[in-house]
């Protein structure tokens, strides 16, 4: 059985709202609380090998979360940092919905 693979959802208008926005990962004694360092940063896998989730599946992350998210820093529970991961990734998508730039069909 193959899988089909679909190309991830990119959005620039999602990628550029993070800029300025504070952090929503928050991670204890690591976010650095500095809108101006503030990225997407992607939540989870994607469906191929190396491949980065939709932008949907992504938070607002400060430079210092993003860098424990991706690994680049090690940092805590494993399991714990996927919480505050996907905690901040619900609150991205509450704000993303507020600036529009996600909808639910009614």
């Amino acid at each position: 059985m193959s899988l089909i693979k679909t190309p991830p959802i990119k959005s620039k208008k999602i990628r550029e709202s993070a800029k300025g926005k504070d952090c929503q990962v928050r991670i204890p004694g690591v976010c650095n609380f500095n809108p101006e360092t503030t990225v997407l940063a992607h939540v989870g896998r994607g469906s191929g090998v190396a491949q980065k989730c939709d932008d949907i599946h992504s938070a607002y992350a400060c430079s210092d979360c993003h860098d424990v998210i991706d690994g680049r820093v090690r940092e805590g529970n494993a399991d714990e940092i996927i919480i505050y991961a996907y905690e901040g990734m619900v609150r991205t998508q509450k704000l993303l919905l507020e600036q529009e730039l996600m909808q639910v069909a009614k």
